[in-house]
């Protein structure tokens, strides 16, 4: 990756992990700097993607951050095949 531009920042390396695991099931190449070693990983994360994904990148950092993902119970008794609670009855 060349010219490489910072996309996103969390002092959590949980939700970085997260993070870049949605940017790149939305086929964007990420680099993840600062997260701690081993095991026990603490402290900030930042999450870097090139120049040219940069737009689409902040779009799905808006999108994640402003719910656009969600997925309810409903949404995954669904996607196994079972009905939801509200149709049970």
């Amino acid at each position: 990756m060349s010219d490489l531009v910072r996309i996103y920042a969390s002092s959590d390396s949980f939700a970085g992990e997260l993070m870049r695991g949605r940017l790149e099931a939305e086929g964007i190449s990420v680099m993840m700097k600062g997260e701690g070693e081993g095991p026990y990983r603490a402290g900030p994360v930042y999450l870097w993607v090139s120049a040219g994904d940069e737009t689409r990148a902040r779009a799905v950092v808006d999108a994640v951050n402003s719910g656009a993902f969600a997925v309810s119970d409903d949404d995954v008794l669904e996607a196994e095949g079972a009905e939801p609670e509200a149709s049970r009855d």
